[in-house]
């Protein structure tokens, strides 16, 4: 196969690794010389042997001829030029489809952080940075992103932690099922990190049953689904329940998976009785305050009281058009 790249001709090339070395790998392809694989073209990641990305004899792939060795006419190839291609395909579909992912931070400048993604390093600007947190504390974390800018030609990649938070904390819904992932225990509850938001789950809200040892329902790194209770925009703190999700007390301790299986159909009925008894709040209010003018259809609509409307209806001519505030 022959790519064309930034005006420049590349062929790829089926071969079959047939012995390795310190230094990278000898590949048959079927080619009068030999070919060889340096360990630094083995991957998109650094490593240090070729071994460690599953590189060993017998192996068959795609490489990228990229060179030739004058000493012995022998041809350079690359399987990082390869996975280079396929990660900025990648990162333009995942632009376009808008998704946040996640980032680890490896290292930093003056003006942001930067961060491995697709194996492509890419740069946070501090503005776009949610936390307070310095460059130092934010170090091998890992950080919930958006793409800002996909640029192949100029090697460009730029992220923001600011949208992919407002993305994902759009989403806390009360009542809403999200997927987390247990990050530590505490005597009083469990941190449940959502979508990059930290989340308490506490001890009373894991199950109807008491729960006396947290430590044996849940452990570090456990994924699993969990139900927001409230949701504290200006303090940053999310309320968590896994007991709002059990079909029946105690299964979150003696069967969680079919809490978690059960999670959707759980969380909706929990929301129609809220919203039941919000109704029904409303409806008492109206029966005390006659005198607000305002009724319940029989639909449950809150309105005017139909002898208050004209007879040949309301005038909207003066109404003036709705704009943002």
């Amino acid at each position: 196969m022959i790519w064309i790249k930034r005006n420049v001709y590349v062929f790829q090339v089926k071969g079959t690794v047939f012995c390795t070395d310190g230094n990278g790998a000898l590949v048959d392809i079927t080619a009068k010389s030999s070919a060889y694989l340096p360990v630094q073209e083995a991957s998109i990641h650094k490593i240090k042997h070729v071994e460690e990305v599953g590189i060993v004899p017998g192996l068959r792939e795609e490489f990228m001829i990229i060179g030739e060795n004058e000493a012995d006419d022998s041809l350079i190839l690359s399987l990082r030029s390869i996975q280079f291609e396929l990660a900025w395909e990648r990162c333009r579909q995942l632009q376009a489809e808008d998704v946040v992912l996640k980032g680890k931070v490896v290292g930093a400048n003056k003006g942001g952080v930067v961060a491995l993604v697709e194996g492509l390093r890419g740069f946070v600007p501090f503005s776009q940075i949610s936390s307070k947190s310095t460059a130092e504390e934010l170090l091998d974390k890992e950080l919930p992103l958006k793409f800002v800018e996909v640029d192949e030609e100029q090697s460009r990649l730029v992220f923001s932690n600011r949208k992919a938070m407002a993305d994902s904390q759009a989403q806390l819904g009360i009542g809403s099922v999200v997927l987390g992932t247990v990050q530590s225990l505490k005597p009083y509850g469990a941190f449940i990190d959502i979508g990059g938001i930290n989340g308490l789950l506490h001890v009373s809200q894991i199950s109807h049953d008491r729960v006396s040892d947290i430590a044996t329902v849940l452990q570090p790194g456990d994924t699993l689904k969990v139900m927001i209770l409230s949701h504290d925009r200006e303090r940053g703190r999310v309320s968590l329940s896994t007991k709002k999700l059990e079909p029946t007390p105690g299964d979150m301790i003696r069967n969680p998976t079919l809490v978690f299986e059960k999670a959707e159909e759980m969380a909706q009925t929990f929301r129609q009785r809220i919203a039941q008894a919000e109704a029904m709040a409303r409806a008492d209010m109206l029966r005390f305050q006659p005198e607000s003018g305002l009724t319940l259809s029989s639909d449950g609509i809150l309105g005017p009281l139909a002898s208050d409307l004209p007879a040949e209806g309301l005038d909207l001519s003066d109404v003036p058009e709705a704009e943002e505030v």
